[in-house]
Order: C-alpha cells, then sequence, then structure tokens
C-alpha cells in the first residue's frame, strides 16, 4: 500500500478519535505477542497506518480549533480593553 492509499484510505475511515485510538492499542497488544501469521501482521500494520493517520488528522484539526478559539479570544479580550480606554 502506497502512502497516497493509505492517506486515501484513512480519509474514509468514519470511526471517532477514541475508537481508533483503542483499535490501535489492540493492533499493537495483537503485534507485540508475536501470535499472528505473517499475512495477518501485515493487514494489521496497514489497518494500524491508517488508524495513525486518522488520529494525526483529527489531532491537526482540532489544535486548528484551539488557535482559532485563542485567537478569537485575545482579539476580544483586546477589543474590550480599548472599548473601556
Amino acid at each position: 500500500m502506497t502512502k497516497n492509499q493509505t492517506e486515501s484510505y484513512s480519509e474514509s475511515l468514519d470511526i471517532t478519535f477514541e475508537a481508533a485510538i483503542s483499535e490501535l492499542e489492540i493492533i499493537v497488544s495483537q503485534m507485540e505477542s508475536k501470535q499472528l501469521p505473517l499475512q495477518d501482521s501485515l493487514s494489521a500494520f496497514k489497518r494500524g497506518t491508517a488508524l495513525l493517520q486518522h488520529c494525526q488528522k483529527t489531532l491537526a484539526q482540532v489544535e486548528h480549533q484551539v488557535h482559532i478559539l485563542i485567537n478569537d479570544g485575545i482579539t476580544q479580550e483586546l477589543q474590550a480593553f480599548q472599548d473601556h480606554e
């Protein structure tokens, strides 16, 4: 699976951030146990990569929203301060 294929797969995931993290933890546990056959390990790795990218994208979006809210709050505070002068 190429990087672009993984990215488009991760974009199509309809899963919450919390569910993706839980699934990633399960995948890591399964892979660390070394009980998965090779082909299953590869499939788990691909799924884990897509889940990781989904989580990273979600975190980036939330971080962007927080920056917007912080900057909007600073703008409002400055406006309120200037209005009181």
